[in-house]
């Protein structure tokens, strides 16, 4: 399976829970369903806690990638 190319980025790694997740969840309702964002986040609480809300609003995790001192996300909209 090849590199996932996300549509959108967003980058999170200097904005504290929850408003990391805020800002996140207004991002994913401007881009169309089916459309991805990539997503940066610090590794600790953003990294557990972004993607498990992420999941629970209805959306797919494509990949979660730990890359240096913090990971990358990749979620599809649905």
């Amino acid at each position: 399976m090849g590199e996932i190319k996300a549509d959108h980025y967003l980058d999170m790694r200097k904005v504290s829970c929850p408003l990391n997740y805020v800002k996140t969840k207004l991002r994913i309702e401007e881009i169309a369903i089916g459309e991805t964002l990539e997503l940066l986040l610090s590794d600790g609480e953003p990294v557990v806690n972004v993607p498990r809300s992420v999941k629970e609003d209805g959306h797919k995790i494509l990949r979660l990638k730990q890359v240096e001192d913090y990971y990358s996300v990749i979620i599809e909209r649905c």
